[in-house]
């Protein structure tokens, strides 16, 4: 053979030669860090059994799946988004205060840059992380793992080519970032929140380009966003807990969740009633459970940490892996844990998500 035709037999079998070393490097991150005792395989057979099970479709939920997360200003008034239902199912009655904030945020979609750092194209495979604020994440010394990614977004992804890791991690509400980077990195993309969750300082816990995502449970949501972007008059009225009366977020971080995903989170997901009979108290989807239903219709393959309760008996078990809120402070909740509990128990067997650390 000519030193020619040996250089071009080389040239050809090197990409062959780096995919072997990526995956079996890929297996042995994986397999190192530990995890539920079913430690995520490698990126390329993660995503090929993803798509050979169709593991979305085991979930029986007879939807088709949604990547377009925010309400637009263009098209949601009169058409695609006719609404027979109020907040936090649909935004009949809310319409002027949609139009007014959604004139002012004016960005709808997942920005340039963080779509590319997914590597989005019709070969890759997007994996999600969603970190939750439980108190299961606390001394897990996942942050390392999490910083490894090259993105953070609060939901994570990956490409299925070559492994290299492209990741989008969704945080939850206020839980904070700074003191507890061991256990949860100092990386966000999306930080899903509610007024009563907001943080005074976006800044502070989050990346400058860090997307706040609102989840408006009530009109009282929206009329706050509003008051805050056009500087008026705060309404104090309506809240379970007083938000912030200044908000430093930036509007061109800011988007509105679709209420489409609360609605079908509470609906095919939890299966419980949209519309409670009389003197029945409302059940509602915390927002840990909304971004793990969000994250099953933009990504492919969904990791999860920080999830799950201590058991309702223990009143005096931590919940958070910061702060000193109890068991007892979800007393009189309008959530339904113990079927939120089972939902996610459910997913883990079908193989739908995978824990980053072991759990209960």
């Amino acid at each position: 053979m000519t030193l020619k035709a040996a250089k071009t037999w080389f040239l050809r079998l090197l990409p062959v030669v780096f995919f072997f070393i990526c995956y079996y490097c890929s297996q042995f991150y994986f397999e190192s860090y530990g995890g539920s005792g079913k430690a995520p395989q490698p990126t390329v057979s993660l995503c090929h059994n993803y798509r050979l099970q169709r593991k979305w479709e085991s979930l029986k939920l007879n939807m088709s799946r949604k990547t377009e997360l925010f309400l637009k200003l263009q098209d949601f008034f009169w058409r695609e988004h006719l609404s027979a239902e109020a907040l936090p199912y649909g935004i009949k009655g809310s319409e002027p205060l949609l139009l007014k904030v959604l004139a002012v945020t004016s960005s709808y979609t997942m920005p340039a840059n963080i779509e590319s750092a997914l590597c989005v194209s019709s070969l890759d495979c997007r994996t999600c992380a969603v970190i939750g604020n439980g108190f299961s994440i606390k001394n897990s010394s996942l942050g390392e793992i999490i910083n490894k990614y090259d993105v953070v977004i609060s939901v994570k992804t990956f490409p299925v080519v070559w492994l290299v890791f492209c990741i989008l991690v969704l945080l939850l509400n206020d839980a904070p970032v700074r003191g507890y980077e061991e256990d949860v990195g100092n990386k966000t993309t999306l930080r899903l929140f509610y007024p009563e969750s907001a943080s005074y300082n976006p800044g502070i816990q989050n990346d400058p380009d860090t997307l706040l995502v609102l989840v408006p449970f009530k009109q009282q949501d929206l009329r706050w966003l509003k008051e805050i972007l056009y500087d008026e008059k705060r309404v104090r009225k309506g809240f379970w807990k007083l938000p912030p009366q200044i908000w430093l977020g930036r509007a061109s971080q800011i988007r509105v969740l679709d209420p489409y995903f609360l609605r079908l989170t509470a609906s095919k997901l939890l299966q419980i009633p949209l519309q409670p009979l009389k003197q029945q108290k409302p059940v509602h989807p915390t927002t840990g459970i909304l971004a793990v239903f969000v994250a099953l219709n933009y990504c492919d393959v969904v990791h999860v940490a920080g999830f799950g309760y201590p058991e309702s008996r223990n009143q005096k078990q931590p919940i958070h892996y910061y702060g000193k809120e109890t068991m007892k402070s979800m007393k009189n909740s309008y959530h339904d844990l113990n079927q939120e509990a089972l939902v996610l128990k459910r997913l883990e067997d079908q193989g739908v998500i995978l824990y980053l650390h072991p759990h209960s």
